[in-house]
């Protein structure tokens, strides 16, 4: 096995982990349903900080974590990225706590369509006919919704929105997954402390409420940082574009959950417009396994030529 196809099959594991866990976050977030979602988030925010703190000392991270912090150009990025991702657990919380799993899973099934309009618009990467088709078909399923049961719409298009642009920047920021996020969550900390040490000083806290709940929210830690390093690395190690599809798993299990678990009203607009989208993804798939074999069929032929040409080629 080359060195590439490694690096790609470990990225495609480590991805697929990341949206295993994402697909069922939801279960953990209504296990906290007692609690604001700002506190939920805040929480997040300290115990991956400290789990990160521990997981930078035992693989001796400290350094990279350092040279970060001293490079201004990352760390304006990583601000960025660190209000990206904050702004996407709020949104995606409150979702889920308020009754809205399926806008939810919307939102991510819609993350791999806005992945290639950034690469378009910002990696100026070309589509095919059926790429713009796909492209062309998931508007107009978003649009139908919009029409006909839209008042939810935004929660959709704003997990798309933040969560695809924070994956562009950390794929392109010149910084290795844990000390990424380790910055990522010591730049957000000092806002959700205070806001968790004002919550346990009104007497709104969750924390200490019961043995469950203050259980929950010390695992948010390991429950936000393990699946965002497993994505971190996997944006690495995957073309973009492979990445976007890899999230198909997650999207899939919040649906499932949305209707089968939860209850959630599953309308015609929201029939028609989920249908639009797995039909866009459909064709992408298809367009991405047609056009890699053409180009696998292209680099064999190559191969064949050059090892063919090597002995009478050589000849001066």
């Amino acid at each position: 096995m080359t060195d590439d196809h490694a690096r790609t099959r470990a990225g495609l594991l480590l991805g697929l982990g990341a949206y295993l866990l994402w697909g069922v976050l939801p279960l953990y977030f209504k296990a906290l349903a007692s609690l604001l979602p700002t506190e939920i988030v805040a929480h997040r925010i300290i115990w991956s900080l400290i789990f990160l703190a521990v997981l930078a000392t035992l693989w001796r991270r400290w350094p990279g974590i350092g040279a970060g912090l001293r490079s201004p150009r990352l760390m304006a990025i990583l601000a960025l990225t660190a209000t990206l991702i904050a702004a996407n657990w709020l949104i995606y919380v409150w979702a889920v706590l308020n009754g809205h799993v399926l806008e939810g899973s919307l939102g991510y099934y819609l993350n791999p369509l806005v992945n290639v309009l950034l690469g378009v618009v910002l990696l100026k990467e070309k589509l095919t006919r059926a790429q713009m088709a796909a492209v062309g078909l998931a508007a107009a399923g978003v649009a139908v919704l919009a029409f006909g049961a839209g008042d939810a719409l935004w929660i959709s298009l704003a997990l798309a929105a933040s969560f695809a642009s924070y994956g562009f920047l950390r794929k392109v920021a010149p910084v290795e997954s844990l000390e990424g996020l380790s910055i990522e969550t010591a730049l957000l900390a000092p806002v959700a402390l205070g806001w968790v040490l004002w919550l346990e000083g009104t007497g709104q806290g969750g924390l200490g409420a019961d043995a469950m709940t203050t259980t929950l929210l010390v695992l948010a830690g390991a429950a936000t940082a393990i699946p965002l390093l497993l994505f971190t690395a996997a944006a690495k190690r995957l073309p973009y574009s492979t990445l976007g599809f890899l999230q198909y798993v997650a999207p899939s299990i919040q649906f499932l959950l949305a209707v089968l678990v939860f209850g959630e009203e599953l309308t015609s607009a929201h029939l028609a417009c989920f249908g639009a989208i797995w039909a866009a993804l459909i064709i992408f798939a298809w367009e991405g396994f047609r056009t890699g074999r053409a180009a696998a069929r292209t680099r064999r032929a190559q191969a064949d030529k050059a090892a063919a040409c090597v002995e009478p080629c050589s000849v001066p």
